[in-house]
């Protein structure tokens, strides 16, 4: 049923699907609404001033959705290099919430995995500021969320390194692939400026496959240990 006997997520092929019907849906609605831009432009001149003012709030939120869909390319290409780099894993009743979490500032939701080098120790990784989120909400669960809507992501599938950055991604319907791929990270390997990088003591290995996953991390693990 999963993607057990591959090194890494992308070598499974379901995944590598996954990946290409995700960016394909991308580059589509782009086209779609640079299409609808030239065509509110062409109307605009072409028609009378009272529907040209009509048709220019349709000018303006086709120019804000084609933004939007240039916005998710970044995210989609580390998605792909993350995924080169971690296999999945088949998680179950795993910790999450939609309000605060008590160890971030940020008011996101959020998962809470296991740190790999310390299992007893949980490492909270939130949804920042993506408006792709309203899925993943919906089935995060509260009393009123339905039980096939939780079920979902039930197991959720998980490829990444909590302390660093990750792909989180539901299964599809028939169980043997990911979909809705997400990218997960955390703040301190953005490489922002102003936000510094911390190494959560990982091992030199770990580091370095953080870093080939897109994550910024320090070049050295010699800085003191902080929390995210």
């Amino acid at each position: 049923m999963y993607s057990t006997d591959y090194q890494t997520a992308w070598e499974h092929p379901p995944t590598r699907r996954a990946w290409t019907l995700h960016m394909t849906m991308i580059a589509g609605r782009l086209t779609g609404w640079i299409a609808v831009w030239f065509g509110s432009l062409f109307l605009i001149v072409a028609t009378t001033p009272w529907i040209g003012w009509v048709l220019l709030l349709l000018l303006v939120y086709a120019t804000y959705r084609a933004v939007l869909q240039l916005a998710y390319i970044r995210p989609s290409l580390q998605i792909r290099r993350a995924l080169e780099q971690y296999p999945w894993q088949f998680l179950t009743g795993v910790p999450r919430g939609r309000n605060k979490h008590p160890q971030v500032e940020q008011d996101e939701m959020w998962f809470e995995f296991p740190n790999p080098e310390r299992p007893e120790e949980r490492v909270p990784l939130l949804f920042l500021m993506n408006m792709r989120t309203f899925w993943w909400m919906r089935r995060f669960g509260t009393t009123s969320t339905k039980p096939e809507l939780k079920a979902q992501i039930e197991p959720l599938w998980f490829a990444g390194d909590p302390r660093f950055i990750a792909v989180v991604a539901a299964a599809s319907r028939r169980g043997k692939g990911p979909r809705r791929l997400h990218l997960l990270f955390q703040r301190t390997a953005t490489g922002r400026r102003g936000i510094e990088p911390i190494d959560w003591d990982a091992s030199p290995a770990a580091l370095e496959r953080a870093r080939r996953a897109g994550a910024h991390v320090p070049e050295a693990a010699v800085s003191p240990r902080t929390r995210p």
